[in-house]
């Protein structure tokens, strides 16, 4: 089975006027996704709405005319006032509905940013990550003549990971990597920055850590996950570079000739982890604070998906110079972000515990973040504008990187062999123990 069709004209599915043309599709989709979204609240309270304006129109109509009238009584010697009352009257009836309509659209405002993007209609419907499907599959699992360690009992046995020092210093779900290991997290960086930018394309770019609550709000982080973001008095810092690199081009207009824009960013990121208590607490895989290589690009609805297609393809090409083994899996209905209308998830192989683990996640969120930060481009035939459509993937998360080279390429004698490619940055064929 598949999510409900949609054509082009749907991508403009969560414009309230499109929602209200579509009940029964977005009732199916939000359905499929397992929200839990009261739709009919949202149209009865847009409903409201539209009734008060239409009344604030047909009394402004009247004022009008009351006010030419009144215009007229004073070169004419007219006694209006019977109607000059009447006009005080509509007057402040009309400034009584229009805060009603602001609160009105107060509130329909508010229950569309709870309403998450809508599947696209390949994306295969299902209730949880149980329900995802694998699409292909990279390189063979790796060999061992010993039972391989995990990641953090490789690190720690090397001294290159240090958790204890760094749970003193912060707390739970950080980390300090020594010599070797500082080296190898910045030379994953410096090597994912020289492919995207060399051989695949992208413009880097360096932005800000933190952001304000617009940019959280354009790129669907707010209002829905507040909880899990870190907060100072005024900004946020940010979960993935996504947020700042979007956010580049909010409420600007792109040239059309100009699409896809591709940008590639590191940024440290940082998220509470709310809902993933007891989960991962050991190791790298799922930190309060981690670095990670991000990929955006700003594209033509008329082949964003062509899109989704070559960025999942420049993220693949990292694990594949590292000589990781993976697997694309594509997210279920039930499985999907909040933004996304289709993803991807590579999922690289951690031997010592037998199981593939999210390495990125490659998104199309269509005009959902568009239309949120107003982000739009002008066609370059017809010159009208329209939302672009955004995407993004993470090119990749460099601790859990990190974490694959150290149980992937282990050796039985505790040291660690170092990828070819990444031997030129690191100027080692090997970490060994430090000392």
């Amino acid at each position: 089975m598949t999510a409900p069709c949609r054509s082009d004209k749907d991508q403009d599915m969560l414009d309230m006027k499109i929602i209200r043309q579509n009940v029964d599709k977005v009732k199916n989709a939000l359905q499929n996704r397992g929200s839990v979204v009261n739709l009919d609240e949202l149209l009865d309270a847009d409903a409201r709405r539209r009734a008060l304006i239409q009344e604030a129109d047909e009394l402004k109509a009247r004022r009008n005319q009351f006010s030419a009238l009144i215009a007229r009584s004073k070169t004419e010697g007219l006694d209006l006032e019977k109607e000059k009352s009447e006009m005080r009257a509509i007057s402040e009836r009309i400034k009584a509905i229009d805060e009603q309509i602001r609160q009105a659209d107060e509130t329909v405002n508010r229950s569309l940013l709870e309403i998450p993007n809508i599947p696209h209609e390949s994306v295969p419907v299902g209730k949880d990550a149980q329900d995802n499907q694998v699409v292909r599959v990279w390189g063979e699992k790796p060999e061992f003549s010993f039972a391989p360690k995990d990641h953090w009992d490789v690190g720690e046995g090397l001294s290159i990971l240090d958790f204890k020092r760094a749970a003193k210093i912060t707390g739970a779900r950080f980390a300090v990597n020594w010599g070797q290991g500082a080296l190898l997290e910045r030379a994953l960086i410096n090597f994912m920055l020289d492919v995207h930018t060399r051989d695949h394309g992208y413009t880097e770019v360096l932005t800000p850590f933190m952001v304000n609550r617009e940019s959280m709000t354009a790129t669907g982080q707010l209002p829905k996950f507040e909880e899990d973001l870190f907060a100072t008095d005024d900004y946020f810092l940010i979960p993935t570079a996504e947020v700042p690199v979007t956010n580049l081009y909010r409420s600007e207009t792109l040239e059309g000739g100009d699409l896809p824009v591709k940008l590639v960013a590191y940024t440290p990121c940082f998220r509470r982890e709310a809902g993933s208590y007891g989960k991962d607490t050991r190791g790298l895989i799922r930190q309060h604070q981690f670095n990670k290589v991000e990929l955006v690009r700003f594209a033509d609805p008329s082949r964003s998906f062509e899109d989704l297609e070559e960025l999942t393809g420049d993220a693949e090409d990292i694990l594949r110079r590292l000589g990781l083994h993976y697997r694309v899996v594509v997210l279920c209905t039930g499985d999907l972000g909040f933004s996304s209308a289709k993803t991807y998830d590579l999922e690289v192989w951690m031997p010592a515990q037998g199981v593939y683990r999210e390495i990125s996640s490659c998104s199309n969120f269509v005009d959902f973040q568009a239309r949120r930060g107003q982000i739009r481009y002008r066609d370059k035939e017809t010159k009208k504008t329209d939302y672009c459509h955004t995407l993004n993937g993470s090119g990749l998360a460099v601790g859990r990187t990190l974490a694959a080279i150290l149980e992937n390429y282990q050796q039985r004698d505790g040291t660690v062999e170092i990828p070819e490619v990444l031997r030129s940055y690191m100027r080692l064929d090997l970490i060994s123990p430090i000392g």
